[in-house]
């Protein structure tokens, strides 16, 4: 199964040498670096859904906390910290 995990945008760089949008995402505390090509709607402070490494739509800051709160509860959001991105 297939899991995509909310984070907030806590840094953007885009590269014009390349046409790339990326950016470190906070997942509760773990940050990743992550590819925003598919959201070029999302800015700094946006939460963005991400599914192998690619941010694929942006979320309610709400729904973002409330997964959070779910993967804490069932203690696995420390396994986000063990994938490579």
């Amino acid at each position: 199964m297939c899991l995509a995990v909310p984070g907030k945008i806590v840094t953007i760089v885009e590269e014009s040498n390349l046409g790339l949008r990326r950016g470190k995402v906070d997942f509760g505390g773990i940050r990743k670096e992550v590819c925003l090509d598919y959201t070029p709607e999302a800015g700094l402070g946006d939460y963005v859904l991400v599914h192998v490494g690619f941010a694929l739509a942006t979320v309610d800051e709400q729904e973002a906390l409330h997964v959070f709160e779910a993967l804490r509860q069932l203690d696995q959001l420390e396994e986000l910290g063990e994938a490579t991105t």
